[in-house]
């Protein structure tokens, strides 16, 4: 597997869109999200439609419209968003399950790299199926929080969005398979 540019755009992206709307800023323009994310518009652009045919993003026109989540960031998995983006998980075409190729090998059945990719490719593919985009917005959300970052996000926050935030900091998400979760609650008990 290799996260592309379009592929960490992507992510990048939402995690932002997720980010404003719980501030309370429920639209983004694309010239705004390009500036605070410092990405490239017309790359930034392919990108944002790529997401919108994939069902992860609407927009809406006219002078408060933008770019916004189309469905809760519950529902929307690391992994879907990752292979709409970037295809298969798999680092060798044979191992894929969503992009199958035939490899060179004579046995493929019997074939150790081929087993060790397999198992790769679950490994990986555990990871980004476990996390949503609610998991990385309040991964972010606290870390922001933690390390006292300011919360500002543009001239349309919502102050009482950002006080529920900080309220909300307290908690200690627990992750008990050890992911970036823990990480953060490892560094909040410390």
């Amino acid at each position: 597997m290799n996260l592309t540019r379009k592929g960490e755009y992507a992510l990048r992206s939402l995690i932002k869109l997720g980010l404003a709307q719980e501030l309370g800023k429920p639209h983004l323009n694309v010239t705004d999200l390009a500036e605070s994310e410092k990405l490239p518009l017309k790359f930034l652009e392919q990108v944002l439609y790529a997401l919108r045919t994939g069902g992860f993003i609407e927009t809406k026109r006219g002078k408060y419209g933008g770019y916004f989540l189309a469905k809760p960031m519950d529902e929307m998995r690391i992994g879907d968003i990752v292979r709409h983006i970037d295809g298969k998980l798999a680092p060798i075409a044979c191992a894929s399950q969503t992009a199958y190729e035939k490899c060179t090998c004579p046995d493929e059945e019997h074939c150790g790299l081929r087993m060790l990719m397999i198992d790769v490719r679950n490994a990986i593919s555990n990871i980004l199926d476990r996390y949503t985009l609610a998991n990385l917005v309040e991964v972010t959300l606290r870390k922001i929080l933690r390390d006292g970052i300011d919360l500002n996000f543009g001239k349309n926050s919502d102050p009482a969005a950002e006080a529920t935030i900080r309220e909300a900091a307290a908690f200690n998400p627990v992750d008990p398979n050890g992911g970036f979760l823990a990480e953060l609650s490892n560094h909040q008990q410390s």
